[in-house]
């Protein structure tokens, strides 16, 4: 698979816009509120979060794979985050139900505290599968330590004693196996009595880097189990949509009858990483139906009218642009996601702010000649973003080979000062290869415009633009400082 090989501009500006929302202070949820509340629907915090680390998980993967020290602190940051009782407490009243699919059922459900104790597969797949993309990217076992993933919260004025649960990588990826298991691998549900085809990919994700990690076998376990288990229902509803759901009581399937776009392209996107093969022969009919045609080359996404259920409209952010342009980059269909960037970059204001790209929040669903203008956060603070990082089959490939001991014996930047931007960082032929340009001259947080090279060998030279230089020495190895001005071409030769 042929990868670019050095960032282009823009980039550059999602990683950074990336970093930039990962370094907000606690409780600063600044250009992420989207339109829905209460934290329960597509555009919520946690899926925010999450789709930063899946998409700087793939940059690094494809893109920098010697460049750890890029990516390995702002992962921690939104993993924190994504702990915080900010994007979890939803689950407090979801849990006790009493929506259209489980309001039969709600006198038999109690709060619950605890987010990941019983279903809520919809946030505690993505807390499992980011502590073990970080552990596994970095060759780390941070997240394996006891209480190392923990949900606390207590308030002076509410909710009595503190509420506080426990988890580690290991103590929460058990617990999403023993589930699977006992739904006989039909998935685990979302809200209650709700098992989404979608949100049981990202545990099926994790459990694979756990495998890579431990040397088990689980996730082609849990894989059989979940074809043999859908079987029966079909992946596909009649039109040749993914099926959404499967309700736990009925066993009656829901099938995408409103031709959602969000519904096949998360779907597709995500169970591209184990089942390639049928998600790539079902995109091309599948996206047809949802791509419209602009001016010069431009393409938007039609979104299906909002629901209007026991008298009133449903208001939530589908993200149904952000998730095709995802789709579209994993499947590798070029045109497709050209023609839909081209539109957010024409009609969609994309903006810079503090050296970062994002699409701010537009509620507007058109301009006055009729091309969409309307984007939520989750799109444009993250999918569009993840879509030009991502590569063909990305997810597909981190799931299919992940990195080996011997990717950890190689040199690498394994830490790089805030001011540093790095647009290319790889080992070819046992060279290393980075090219680093130095925002400017450190910042408030008393960060600099340095990089420390690991793993080096004891006859290794640093050369800078084709001639050496002294570096000094640092904890870890070699320490360097970019000069300001243009991006400069570094190499660890022998």
């Amino acid at each position: 698979m042929t990868t670019p090989s050095v960032l282009d501009e823009a980039q550059l500006g999602h990683l950074r816009h990336w970093d930039n929302l990962s370094r907000r202070l606690p409780h600063d949820w600044s250009q992420m509120q989207g339109k829905g509340a209460g934290e329960d629907d597509f555009g919520s915090y946690r899926f925010q979060l999450a789709y930063m680390v899946y998409g700087l998980a793939l940059t690094h993967r494809h893109r920098l794979p010697a460049a750890p020290g890029l990516f390995r602190p702002t992962i921690q940051r939104l993993i924190e985050k994504l702990l915080m009782p900010d994007v979890w407490l939803y689950w407090r009243d979801v849990s006790r139900g009493g929506m259209v699919a489980n309001m039969h059922l709600s006198e038999g459900y109690h709060e619950e505290w605890d987010p990941v104790v019983r279903d809520n597969i919809m946030y505690s797949a993505y807390v499992q599968s980011c502590s073990l993309l970080h552990d596994h990217l970095f060759a780390d076992d941070r997240y394996a330590q006891p209480g190392s993933l923990t949900f606390a919260h207590w308030s002076f004025f509410w909710g009595g004693e503190e509420k506080r649960f426990a988890y580690d990588r290991e103590s929460l990826n058990e617990h999403l196996y023993w589930q699977m298991v006992e739904n006989g691998y039909l998935g685990i549900a979302c809200e209650p009595n709700c098992v989404f085809q979608i949100c049981n990919q990202p545990a099926i994700l994790g459990f694979r880097l756990h495998d890579a990690i431990t040397g088990g076998d689980r996730a082609d376990e849990v894989v059989a189990g979940y074809q043999r288990a859908w079987a029966d229902f079909g992946r596909l509803d009649d039109a040749g949509h993914y099926n959404q759901m499967i309700l736990e009581d009925s066993k009656v399937v829901a099938p995408n009858a409103l031709q959602a776009p969000w519904v096949d392209a998360w779907c597709g996107a995500l169970m591209n990483t184990w089942n390639r093969e049928f998600v790539h022969e079902n995109y091309p009919r599948q996206v047809a139906d949802f791509l419209v045609p602009g001016p010069d080359g431009t393409i938007s996404v039609r979104s299906t009218p909002a629901m209007n259920v026991m008298g009133h409209t449903v208001v939530n952010d589908t993200c149904d642009l952000g998730w095709v342009a995802a789709w579209a980059a994993e499947m590798g269909d070029r045109a497709t996601l050209d023609g839909i960037l081209a539109h957010a970059d024409r009609f969609m204001g994309p903006t810079w702010a503090d050296g970062g790209l994002y699409y701010p929040r537009n509620d507007a669903k058109t301009d006055a000649d009729g091309n969409r203008t309307e984007i939520e956060p989750m799109t444009g603070n993250v999918l569009l973003g993840y879509a030009r990082l991502d590569v063909p089959d990305g997810l597909h490939e981190l799931y299919q080979h992940p990195w080996g001991p011997e990717h950890f014996t190689e040199p690498a930047l394994v830490e790089v000062g805030r001011d540093v931007e790095v647009s290319r960082a790889e080992v070819l032929d046992g060279v290393l290869h980075a090219r680093l340009r130095r925002r400017g001259a450190g910042d408030s947080d008393g960060e600099d415009g340095s990089v420390v090279i690991g793993r080096v060998p004891d006859d290794a030279r640093v050369r800078v633009d084709g001639r050496e230089v002294e570096v000094t020495p640092a904890e870890g190895g070699l320490r360097l400082e970019v000069a300001p001005g243009p991006a400069h071409d570094l190499e660890l030769v022998r």
